[in-house]
């Protein structure tokens, strides 16, 4: 069986692991959690009232198989020793409390991934869970997964973006939660019984958007009669170089939800706000990536031109046209970027074939996160209202707002007398709609996109290849 190298956590040596995927405890686990998945209700619980629900003694049994082959693989890992134990109890915990909501609060706590980044080393996660963009039920789900941290990744993270929580990470193996659009671990996620002051830790699959990248800008270049630079034509054909354009991308994007001028609590999601506002927050974080990219790239980093262009081309082709269009916001920030280098004549749309001028790009995309930096700092002085509307008019200056909409009508059609969070209510589910451009995209990229769910390096041919 194929073997790799990790630390043992209890003097720091390197030694020789066996590949968890290898070893025959990891499909019986995988098959002991599959079979639990679908008598879980939408939290998690068990609902043994339910037509076709098997007996408490059944999913015990089943789930005696999870507990046995967690002790089985865990001698693996001896970096999760602490985790694996405090997941076992967890999970007999959760059958002696009659599989009613589960609680992995202290399996959570034990799992700290972010203390040892080691390059290559594996982990075994098991958990009731959400997870993002895939599967909106907690369920138990299993992965395992290995450490993303190059020797060049680790110096910039120690001596130019700081940020000792987040782990990139690929995938091995996983259960059907993963074999989706998810591409992230993220505690939030987690079922437990109140959530922690703080988490110690992020995860970002940036195989699987590396090989998701790949395949739809492969397919947006064709249609679109795109002509690359030859050094993006190479990046786009190579899985690695891709993986590690997306993990630099998503170690500096991540931090820049805590640093900057920021008029707000940065962890947006716990407010209530119109959803251009998320929009433009991840826009924000990804033109920062960008940013930092230039920067890299002028002092010769072999990576910050890949950034550059892994930004453009997932913002361009991708974001816009995946997902409902239902407070899309991530949809939405793809579509200020296109519209912004459109009306800078950075890119053209001219007899059915789409131009990009390489030289002036990454001057253009700049100056747009210069506007939303400067709409930032202004917004430090002013009420949320008003500073709701200022972003709404820096978003319509460059996107047209449905026919429809409120907001668009300004101040007077809204009722000011009402809190801002109640005003959200009037923002309609899709506020910007789609430009012609992007609906004729979207109708040709529908397949290509849809083809990725669950793609990763192992699995996508090409990149096996």
């Amino acid at each position: 069986m194929t073997e790799i190298l990790v630390h043992d956590a209890t003097d720091g040596a390197i030694v020789t692991a066996q590949r968890v995927v290898e070893h025959p405890a990891w499909p019986v686990l995988k098959d002991a959690v599959e079979e639990i998945r679908p008598w879980q209700s939408k939290d998690g619980s068990i609902d043994f009232e339910a037509e076709g629900a098997p007996s408490p003694a059944v999913v015990e049994r089943v789930l005696d198989r999870v507990t046995g082959a967690v002790e089985e693989l865990s001698p693996l890992l001896p970096h999760d020793a602490a985790y694996h134990r405090a997941l076992v109890t967890d999970l007999r915990r959760w059958a002696a409390d009659g599989f009613r909501v589960p609680d992995f609060l202290d399996s959570l706590l034990a799992f700290q991934p972010a203390k040892d980044r080691t390059d290559g080393l594996q982990h075994l996660v098991v958990f009731a869970m959400y997870t993002q963009n895939g599967n909106p039920d907690r369920n138990l789900e299993a992965v395992v997964l290995r450490m993303v941290w190059p020797d060049w990744l680790a110096d910039l993270e120690a001596n130019r973006y700081d940020n000792p929580l987040f782990c990139g990470i690929t995938f091995e193996d996983f259960t059907a939660g993963y074999d989706t659009h998810s591409a992230v671990l993220f505690p939030e996620t987690i079922a437990v019984r109140e959530a922690p002051e703080r988490f110690s830790w992020g995860g970002i699959f940036c195989d699987r958007e590396a090989a998701r990248f790949r395949r739809v800008t492969e397919a947006s270049v064709d249609l679109l009669g795109l002509e690359l630079p030859d050094d993006i034509r190479e990046m786009i054909g190579d899985q690695q170089r891709c993986e590690q354009a997306f993990v630099l991308w998503d170690m500096v994007h991540d931090r820049t939800h805590s640093h900057g001028d920021l008029p707000f609590d940065p962890f947006m999601i716990k407010q209530r706000q119109p959803f251009w506002m998320y929009g433009l927050e991840e826009l924000r974080c990804d033109l920062t990536a960008f940013k930092e990219a230039v920067k890299l790239e002028s002092e010769g980093n072999p990576h910050g031109r890949d950034v550059q262009y892994a930004v453009l081309f997932d913002r361009l082709f991708r974001f816009p046209v995946s997902g409902e269009r239902v407070r899309n916001y991530d949809g939405l920030g793809g579509q200020l970027l296109f519209a912004y280098l459109h009306k800078h004549d950075v890119v053209r749309w001219t007899d059915n074939t789409l131009k990009i001028d390489w030289d002036r790009a990454p001057e253009v995309t700049n100056q747009l996160c210069g506007e939303i930096e400067q709409l930032y700092r202004d917004g430090i002085d002013r009420p949320k209202l008003v500073h709701w509307f200022a972003a709404y008019d820096l978003v319509s200056t460059y996107l047209a707002p449905h026919p429809g909409s409120r907001w668009a009508k300004g101040p007077d059609a809204l009722d000011l007398t009402l809190p801002p969070r109640k005003l959200v209510d009037d923002v309609l589910p899709d506020e910007f709609p789609l430009s012609m451009f992007y609906e004729a995209l979207a109708k040709k990229l529908k397949r290509v996109i849809a083809s990725a769910k669950g793609i990763t390096a192992a699995n996508d041919e090409r990149a096996a290849a």
